[in-house]
């Protein structure tokens, strides 16, 4: 996809993600029902409304494109193997954080092509805050009624800040941290839900957010182009590309979102996450 196409889509799949917040915050505000797919993960009322609505409003966008979604995602890999360019969609993105009435939640909306996110949307409606990117043209963030503004990955300060999951804090990263404290010295932990601690690398407030938990791809896609965009990289945790699409299951490796910097973050994982 051409780089002016994707600058045109741009601010169209902001608007989208902006009307699902709108109807995320209807529900959130005046209750909703709750239920337990198949793999033992909420969803909520909220979930599904926003979802409609992306997938309606991605629709009636030109080119037309394939959509895969967290609350639609039952194609078997034979029959999406072949799509070259699709959106990837989690329509809410910490369902945890907003039964919790945490708002910490968010839309996200990415563009898939050939196996790499090219355009991302991140939509937090409890904090009305955008992040937003495409292929070649910046990361930036919006925050309420204020203007745009261009976001940058930071380089390594001397005490380094991590993000790390309210929802799933794990073993894992704990021992991670405790590698990384025999080796460098203090460093300090920012704990929030979704896929806002990876804007956060993005605009420079973390260095680095281990995932060392399961995610899915439409949890990472949005904000890998944003990191990618704001001079960032999200890696598999051996520092290998993450993709998409390439594989029967929808699952993510474990993975690093990483700021502006070049610290040899492998030799800080325990032994239980070699291999993950």
């Amino acid at each position: 996809m051409k780089s002016n196409q994707l600058k045109e889509l741009l601010p169209e799949v902001v608007h989208i993600a902006k009307q699902a917040g709108s109807k995320i915050m209807e529900v959130y505000e005046s209750g909703f029902d709750i239920e337990t797919k198949a793999d033992d993960s909420p969803v909520t009322t909220a979930d599904l409304a926003a979802n409609e609505l992306i997938e309606r409003e991605l629709n009636k966008l030109s080119p037309r494109l394939p959509i895969l979604s967290e609350e639609s995602a039952q194609l078997d890999f034979e029959e999406r193997v072949n799509r070259e360019t699709y959106w990837l969609v989690d329509p809410l993105d910490g369902t945890k954080e907003f039964i919790n009435k945490r708002d910490s939640f968010t839309v996200n909306i990415a563009l898939i092509h050939k196996n790499k996110p090219v355009l991302g949307v991140i939509y937090a409606p409890a904090l009305e805050v955008s992040y937003y990117a495409c292929k070649g043209h910046g990361s930036y963030k919006q925050a309420s009624t204020e203007p745009e503004k261009k976001i940058q990955a930071r380089e390594l300060p001397k005490k380094a800040v991590f993000a790390g999951s309210r929802s799933h804090p794990g073993k894992t990263l704990t021992a991670f941290l405790e590698n990384y404290k025999k080796d460098k010295g203090e460093y300090e932990l920012v704990s929030i839900g979704s896929s806002l601690k990876m804007c956060m690398v993005a605009e420079g407030n973390v260095d680095l957010y281990p995932r060392l938990w399961g995610t899915s791809e439409w949890d990472t896609a949005a904000a890998h182009c944003i990191l990618n965009e704001a001079g960032g990289s999200l890696v598999k945790i051996d520092l290998s590309p993450l993709c998409y699409n390439t594989k029967d299951s929808l699952l993510n490796p474990y993975f690093f979102a990483i700021g502006n910097n070049t610290l040899d973050w492998v030799k800080y994982l325990p032994e239980d996450a070699l291999g993950c």
